[in-house]
Parts: C-alpha cells; sequence; structure tokens
C-alpha cells in the first residue's frame, strides 16, 4: 500500500496537471494560436487528460480499498439517520 507521502505525491501531480490542462484551454479558448501550436497545445492536453483520469482512478480504487468495497462499483445514496 503506498505512503502517505506517496499519497501527497499524487495529489501534488494531480493538481498540478488540472491547473496546466485549465491554462492550456483558456490559451486555446483565445483562439491566438497558430494551427501548428493549437496542435501541439491539443497534443498536450490530450496527454494531461489521461494524466488526470489515472490519477482519479488511483485514488477511486484507493477509496474503494479503504472503505472495504472489493470488486462492488456504484454509488451508495446518503441518508442522515435523523430528519427533523
Amino acid at each position: 500500500m503506498a505512503d502517505k507521502a506517496d499519497t501527497t505525491e499524487d495529489a501534488i501531480d494531480f493538481e498540478k496537471a488540472l491547473a496546466e490542462l485549465e491554462a492550456l484551454v483558456e490559451k486555446m479558448e483565445g483562439g491566438e494560436l497558430s494551427l501548428e501550436d493549437s496542435l501541439t497545445s491539443f497534443e498536450r492536453g490530450i496527454a494531461l487528460t489521461r494524466q488526470c483520469q489515472q490519477a482519479l482512478s488511483a485514488a477511486e480504487q484507493k477509496v474503494e480499498i479503504l472503505t472495504g468495497k472489493d470488486g462492488e462499483t456504484g454509488v451508495e445514496a446518503f441518508e442522515s439517520e435523523e430528519r427533523g
């Protein structure tokens, strides 16, 4: 199992990748890039998207392990015990 330093590093990597992706999208939406720069930016955006998806998938697996949901998928509804 990963230790706390690995988990923190994964979160930082995810946050950095997401921030870079957001900046890249803003830059591309500005419409001032050449075709070549747009294609290069698009390629980088795809790579960052994949990196973020992998990080989210890894986090989801860790949550499933910690909650004991071996092989079970889905989301359970949260309901408070008392309604007042």
